[in-house]
């Protein structure tokens, strides 16, 4: 980890969120809050004012959620990364917030240094899911060995939330191609639906790469 400073920018609709936040964060030399906003648009024209790094982002808030907010910020601002900090740990969030484009998912009510670990890990360039989401998408184990190195490639690239296109570019594969692959993967691992198919490829990323 660089001893820079990292800028972040606190998005929450709750100012007594961000003020506990705030305080948790600029205790540690390395991290500083440059920026808050209690909605997507203020957020987005505070990312454009400020040299921002990261975004802690919220999803519940009014007007524009978290999720379409991270959009927003994948397309506007690519090089500033975000990271959900939501009291939501369903699998459709953390699902929607990957394909949004998030680097990382984690709880409100993880402790302080599991938020830090976060923003560390997604500003060294991984991705992180905080311990208790992790254990939500744990699921037994299956001989994940069956899978040949490029399935276990494209099961890398569908943790990321990634589609069969951008998949098939990445790799320099046909769209079809990376079709099969999936139906392979799945057939191979006895997993039916998409939603089972991304929550296996969240847990295999984090076995095989840590937070990464």
């Amino acid at each position: 980890m660089s001893s820079d400073i990292i800028k972040i920018l606190l998005v929450d609709d709750h100012p007594l969120v961000r003020d506990g936040l705030r305080a948790r964060l600029e205790a540690l030399p390395h991290l500083r809050v440059v920026a808050e906003a209690g909605d997507a648009d203020e957020a987005l024209a505070q990312a454009a004012a400020a040299e921002v790094d990261l975004v802690l982002m919220d999803i519940n808030m009014r007007g524009i959620n978290g999720i379409e907010a991270t959009a927003r910020f994948r397309q506007g601002h690519p090089h500033i990364a975000v990271l959900i900090l939501s009291m939501h740990d369903k699998l459709e969030y953390v699902t929607q917030a990957m394909q949004a484009g998030a680097r990382g998912y984690v709880l409100k009510d993880a402790p302080g240094k599991d938020i830090v670990l976060a923003i560390e890990t997604v500003m060294s360039g991984g991705i992180y899911y905080s311990a208790a989401l992790a254990r939500q998408l744990a699921r037994p184990l299956v001989a994940d060995n069956q899978l040949t190195s490029r399935e276990h490639e494209v099961l890398q690239h569908i943790s990321k939330g990634q589609s069969n296109k951008q998949i098939a570019r990445d790799l320099a594969l046909s769209v079809r191609t990376v079709e099969t692959h999936r139906l392979n993967i799945k057939r191979k691992l006895g997993i039916e639906g998409q939603a089972e198919l991304i929550k296996y490829a969240v847990q295999h990323a984090r076995f095989e790469g840590g937070a990464g």
